[in-house]
């Protein structure tokens, strides 16, 4: 039997707007292209220093960014060097020597690293606004012996006003 004109094209029209609609790929492709391009781009601002909440840390006004150092945590009568116990609080101060363990490990380190200085490694040290000034400047003496003679102490970003 043989169809009308009209009857062909609406059996036409029928069978396109039917069909199951395709995914476009190309455009969610550079979408996730863009956003990935965006992320690496601002990842790299952020400088966050590891800390813990057993260290309440003093506050700062400072602007510049905190740089990725070694660090030294003074936490809950442990020193920990990168998070790694190497000696305990108790009994430190009365001694005049350095801290023994706390050498031992930043001389491990000093020999892993290949560039060598003049002015000495940088090294950021973490302490409580509670910890004894005795015990800190002992920790930055032995530091200074271990030729880690840039010593930073960390403290937490403030709140600017104005």
């Amino acid at each position: 039997m043989k169809r009308s004109r009209r009857a062909g094209r609406i059996q036409c029209h029928y069978r396109r707007m039917h069909r199951t609609g395709g995914l476009n790929l190309v455009s969610l492709m550079d979408i996730f292209t863009i956003l990935v391009f965006f992320l690496m781009v601002n990842s790299s601002d952020v400088k966050v220093l590891q800390n813990t909440a057993d260290v309440p840390l003093p506050t700062s006004t400072s602007e510049l960014a905190a740089e990725d150092t070694l660090t030294v945590q003074v936490s809950g009568g442990v020193i920990l060097v990168q998070g790694r116990e190497v000696a305990r609080v108790e009994g430190i101060e009365a001694t005049d020597s350095n801290i023994g363990g706390l050498a031992q490990e930043l001389a491990y380190r000093r020999s892993l690293r290949t560039d060598s200085t003049e002015s000495g490694y940088e090294v950021t040290i973490m302490a409580g606004r509670d910890t004894d000034y005795r015990l800190l400047r002992k920790i930055m003496q032995t530091c200074v012996d271990q030729d880690y003679r840039q010593v930073r102490l960390a403290v937490e970003a403030g709140v600017r006003n104005g």
